[in-house]
């Protein structure tokens, strides 16, 4: 009586697959058995991670050892510079004390009695803010049309050579401007700076200064050599933004019938502006610690800064290097290393707005 089911099954079972074998009226077809064997292929587990989140990311050796090489120098750069401020303001307190006015908004300088000191770094600090600004200013307009050439009029055969010697201009000492500056380009000058004086002496700028006009030792000489030397940095940063400007932005700007200027207006221009900014702020910052190019040229006066062009005058740099005589003594030396703590913050707060200007650009 047990096989009976068993039996009954079986037929049933068999009449069942006959009606829906391969090829039967309710039967399935190969394609659909191929499908369903597919599928009960196994597939490999997923690996959701330890908390079935995203996959732990895995990182080579070699990576390791640059990411921690590249961020020991950020902080191994961070500590130098923090240990360069922290050194001036030691060296700088002992003199501050001594001193009889107020440090920031006097103009005399008086340091060789260590128990009667006087200095302050105003009329320096005027005269190093005007010749750098001057400088920046003849020089951004003239190496933005440097940048607009080479990238975009140049003939190809003479781009190369052009910019070579641009960058050269980088790599000549500063003495060699100075000395330039003093025997040479003051005497040809003059004659440009007597006719300024005498036709626009009414504009305060160009009004009679502390400085001989004809001995060509005034903020006017030296910031044109200045500007000379601060060309380079701004050209250089300049042109290689150009350079980056999208070819489809200046292709499609032809296509639609612009000319060559139009282009560079609506197109370049706009794309490297942050770039000619921060360009103009690091040669402004090589401007103001700038020394031995205007320690030649500017000639020192007892006279109080005018704002004048045709002052002279020394800047917080070369004040320093006048002073090299006193740095024996330690109270001394503090009342100028007390000056160089003002060129080095005034310096960093250029530097790090121009640094501000290129993580803007990339954001």
């Amino acid at each position: 009586m047990s096989d009976a089911p068993i039996t009954s099954a079986s037929r049933s079972s068999g009449s069942a697959t006959s009606g829906a074998g391969v090829g039967g009226p309710n039967g399935i077809t190969e394609d659909t058995i191929t499908s369903i064997k597919a599928s009960e292929v196994e597939q490999p587990p997923k690996d959701d991670g330890p908390a079935g989140g995203s996959s732990k990311t895995v990182t080579r050796p070699g990576d390791r050892i640059f990411s921690s090489l590249a961020s020991g120098s950020a902080i191994f750069i961070t500590v130098v510079i923090a240990a360069i401020g922290a050194f001036l303001i030691w060296r700088a307190v002992p003199a501050l004390s001594r001193n009889q006015v107020n440090f920031l908004t006097s103009r005399e300088w008086v340091t060789q009695d260590i128990n009667a000191m006087a200095f302050g770094v105003l009329d320096l600090f005027q005269v190093t803010v005007l010749v750098s600004l001057f400088a920046l200013v003849l020089a951004m307009p003239i190496a933005l049309g440097i940048a607009i050439f080479l990238t975009s009029y140049s003939p190809k055969w003479l781009t190369r050579p052009l910019s070579y010697t641009i960058d050269l201009l980088a790599a000549v000492p500063s003495i060699v401007y100075g000395l330039w500056g003093l025997l040479v380009f003051a005497p040809a000058i003059t004659p440009v700076a007597v006719w300024l004086n005498d036709t626009l002496g009414w504009f305060p700028l160009f009004a009679d200064g502390s400085g001989s006009i004809t001995g060509g030792g005034t903020i006017f000489t030296a910031g044109i050599v200045l500007a000379v030397m601060i060309l380079p940095v701004i050209t250089a940063v300049t042109r290689e933004v150009f350079i980056q400007t999208p070819r489809s932005q200046i292709e499609a700007a032809l296509a639609l019938g612009a000319t060559r200027w139009e282009v560079v207006r609506t197109t370049v221009i706009p794309f490297g502006r942050s770039g000619y900014i921060s360009g103009s702020m690091l040669g402004l910052g090589r401007a103001l610690g700038e020394t031995m190019a205007l320690y030649l040229i500017l000639r020192t006066t007892s006279q109080a800064f005018g704002w004048s062009l045709f002052d002279g005058g020394s800047t917080i740099a070369s004040k320093i290097a006048l002073g090299y005589a006193e740095f024996n003594n330690d109270i001394q030396a503090g009342a100028y290393i007390a000056a160089g703590l003002v060129l080095f913050v005034l310096t960093f707060v250029v530097n790090a707005a121009a640094r501000a200007v290129i993580a803007g650009k990339k954001d």
